[in-house]
């Protein structure tokens, strides 16, 4: 019998490594602007086409390669970052495995040109599929410029199962968003489809911060800062009052590199307990400076996951120095009565001379026990009739009265005016119904069996989930155009998002239309919600879906509907009027679904005459 365990050619173990390296464009462009930076690079540029399918070209300025490198860049294996196994305890650069490029080269079309500063010439190479196909000195820019074009050109099945441009975008801005970041000192520029995405000039961690996220933040950034002998840290927690419903603005560096860790993750929310709403996520960038000695980072291909000597120490500074940073800029009450009640900086002390003792007038025939005299009128008005007239403002009993009008409109919901028939065994019909709102929760109602408990918030998401996913099937929602249209300023990554969307997000009836880089206008919201905020509404739908897409992996027209229908619901402790209950009720019987709310919970809890009677027998 012959031998059967043969060696891999280079090409299929390049192909097979390929897989935990390059899992989509956004890996690659992980590791080329990280090249980048390991080269020395001041300033980077990402050009993209098609998010990253067609091309993706980092250009930067940094030491560039000669003639061997070029060549041997490619080979796996092949690194200039290590040279011994010890070295692997003392990396400061971001790549060190060698794996990279040789994948890469593996698996999509690549041409490469770098020169170094010192040679008049630089070098031109093109790989297919691991194989050279030329190999030349040409005339460049010192540095390197490196093009990958058709990613996964060779393997089909891994090409379909890339997502649309729109997602695959909204990694690479992830994966851009994390490496600029880390580093505030490098110029990036960041184009897709001919379009500027990102303009980042050199900065400070804050402006870097203000730059990638939005002007808004500027105000929403406190600072955090700690040195010990364990580790150094520094950057950024954002104020409670701001934290969003997703995880995205959350980022942790070591040695400016990012990393994904549970437990530390865990030590900031500590830091937060009580000042965070429920299911609420801070914002935070912060930086762990540490002995590299003392992690290993060599755990996955992607170099997301560390291992630390010291967790718990690690842990402890965390929590402390954020919690330390959080009172030192009054975002938790202070216990400093002495500070709170002081006004000691509110006076200004004067020279003794200035100081002027007050003079105090009074009558010394006053007696308290006489009658009061009737207030003389004044010699303006010709008699006193006139005086009491103009004294007193006309229909002075109506300034404290509210329109009945006024509280309607307070009280009016966006609830559909349709009646529908309802099941006589369930619930009487609506003018034979008795019905009571408890605690502004939950809506109480006579049946013929007892009663039963229906809760608002739960019923109104229910019925607004249904009728927006009946919309996104037919393309029917009514739109309610505003009186002044209005511009509203996404990041990149969530306006990619609703880039994504539109056409749905049309389709429930907003009237949304681009307006110029990550900007779009609002001229019409679904006539449901027209007394909503468009900014906010907007917002809170994106935050809404990507929760839902992180936690739940929904469908993305009902992940849409079931985050707009959340947002857009009545919430508990609102009043309702007899008549609001009542359409609520009708409306919640005419659902598919309406014992079951979106959580999964139930929307009515019913309690019979037997059961009524049992308690009151015990």
């Amino acid at each position: 019998m012959s031998d059967i365990i043969q060696l891999l050619p280079d090409s299929v173990a390049n192909q097979i490594a390929a897989g935990e390296v390059v899992q989509r464009p956004a890996s690659a462009v992980k590791e080329l602007v990280e090249n980048a930076i390991d080269a020395g690079a001041d300033k980077i540029q990402l050009i993209l086409k098609d998010a990253g399918k067609s091309l993706i070209q980092v250009i930067d300025n940094g030491c560039g390669m000669s003639l061997t490198d070029a060549r041997m860049c490619f080979e796996r294996h092949a690194t200039s970052k290590i040279r011994k196994a010890e070295d692997l305890f003392a990396i400061r650069t971001m790549g060190f495995r060698g794996e990279a490029m040789a994948s890469i080269a593996a698996i999509a079309q690549v041409e490469l040109k770098t020169r170094r500063f010192e040679d008049e010439l630089g070098t031109l190479i093109e790989i297919e599929g691991s194989q050279v196909i030329k190999q030349e000195a040409c005339s460049c820019n010192a540095g390197t410029s490196i093009c990958i074009k058709n990613l996964f050109y060779n393997i089909p099945a891994r090409r379909n199962f890339l997502k649309g441009n729109p997602v695959e975008m909204r990694h690479i801005i992830d994966e851009f968003q994390r490496v600029a970041l880390a580093n505030p000192q490098i110029f990036f520029t960041m184009h897709h489809d001919g379009q500027e995405v990102y303009h980042l000039p050199a900065a400070s961690l804050k402006q870097r911060i203000i730059h990638l996220l939005g002007n808004q933040y500027n105000q929403r950034l406190v600072p955090v800062e700690e040195d010990t002998s364990i580790i150094n840290l520094r950057g950024y927690v954002g104020k409670p009052e701001f934290a969003r419903k997703t995880r995205g603005e959350q980022f942790f560096f070591v040695n400016n590199r990012f990393i994904k860790d549970a437990y530390l993750n865990h030590a900031v929310m500590t830091a937060f307990e009580e000042l965070l709403p429920e299911e609420s996520y801070p914002l935070y960038v912060l930086f762990i400076d540490i002995d590299p000695s003392k992690i290993d980072i060599n755990v996955h291909p992607t170099k997301t996951e560390i291992k630390y000597q010291d967790e718990k120490s690690i842990y402890a500074i965390i929590r402390s120095a954020v919690k330390r940073s959080l009172g030192r800029y009054n975002i938790t009450p202070t216990i400093d009565f002495d500070q709170e009640n002081s006004i000691e900086h509110l006076i200004t002390a004067k020279p003794f001379e200035e100081i002027v003792a007050p003079s105090i007038t009074f009558n010394p025939d006053f007696n308290p026990f006489a009658p009061e005299k009737t207030a003389r009128p004044d010699p303006a008005f010709r008699n006193y009739g006139d005086y009491q007239k103009s004294a007193i403002p006309q229909n002075w009993d109506t300034l404290y009265q509210i329109s009945q009008r006024d509280t309607a409109q307070q009280q009016q919901m966006d609830i559909d005016r349709q009646k529908v028939e309802i099941n006589e065994e369930q619930i009487s019909k609506s003018s034979e119904r008795q019905l009571f709102q408890i605690h502004n929760r939950f809506i109480l109602s006579q049946i013929k069996s007892g009663f039963m408990l229906v809760n608002q918030q739960a019923a109104h998401e229910r019925v607004l989930y249904e009728r927006f996913l009946q919309q996104l099937e037919n393309h029917s929602g009514v739109s309610q155009q505003t009186l002044f249209p209005q511009s509203i300023t996404f990041n990149a990554a969530d306006f990619e998002l609703l880039r994504e969307l539109l056409p749905d997000v049309r389709a429930l009836g907003f009237d949304v239309r681009e307006f110029g880089k990550n900007t779009v206008v609002v001229e019409g919201i679904p006539a449901e919600l027209h007394n909503a905020n468009e900014h906010a509404l907007l917002e809170h739908l994106l935050e809404g879906f990507k929760n839902n897409q992180a936690v739940l992996k929904l469908d993305k027209r009902d992940n849409l509907a079931r985050s707009l229908a959340r947002n857009a619901a009545l919430k508990a402790g609102t009043r309702l009027s007899l008549e609001e209950m009542n359409i609520l009720i009708d409306q919640l019987f005419a659902c598919q679904m309406p014992n079951i709310s979106l959580s999964g919970k139930p929307i009515i809890i019913t309690f019979t005459l037997t059961e009524l009677l049992e308690k009151f027998e015990k």
